[in-house]
């Protein structure tokens, strides 16, 4: 792996995890929400019992879940311009750490809350995440 390879990945880190910000953050409003219901049924597997997301607490989770994502991928995309070139190997454990870090907890609260589907769903998603990151560059 190269380091050129590496900061072309973060940005595709990037774009994964803040891709969600947007689709959840339009789930606070009536007229927007179907995409985030649409994911929701998608990453539980509801495709038979479609989610509900008229609770005005389930718009508000999405507003943060939303919030959170975009910020994430941000910093990420961030990381990749700024600091990278200066601290390589942080860069790459920082995001690496972060990712597997969602992983884990997600993973197990979705199974936790019965949604083992979203647990399988986040393993493509998280080697398309970490992709070559997985291993340290070489000079």
């Amino acid at each position: 792996m190269s380091h050129k390879l590496h900061k072309f990945w973060l940005k595709v880190t990037a774009i994964v995890i803040g891709s969600f910000g947007p689709v959840f953050s339009l789930g606070t409003m009536a007229a927007t929400q179907e995409p985030a219901r649409l994911t929701l049924d998608l990453l539980g597997w509801r495709l038979d019992r479609p989610s509900v997301y008229d609770s005005p607490d389930t718009h508000f989770l999405s507003a943060l879940t939303g919030g959170f994502l975009l910020g994430w991928g941000v910093m990420i995309w961030c990381l990749s311009m700024w600091v990278y070139d200066k601290a390589p190997e942080g860069v790459r454990r920082s995001v690496l750490t972060g990712t597997l870090a969602w992983f884990c907890l997600d993973s197990t609260g979705s199974i936790a809350s019965g949604n083992l589907s979203n647990a399988l769903f986040n393993i493509p998603v998280l080697l398309l995440a970490v992709g070559p990151l997985w291993r340290p560059a070489k000079d």
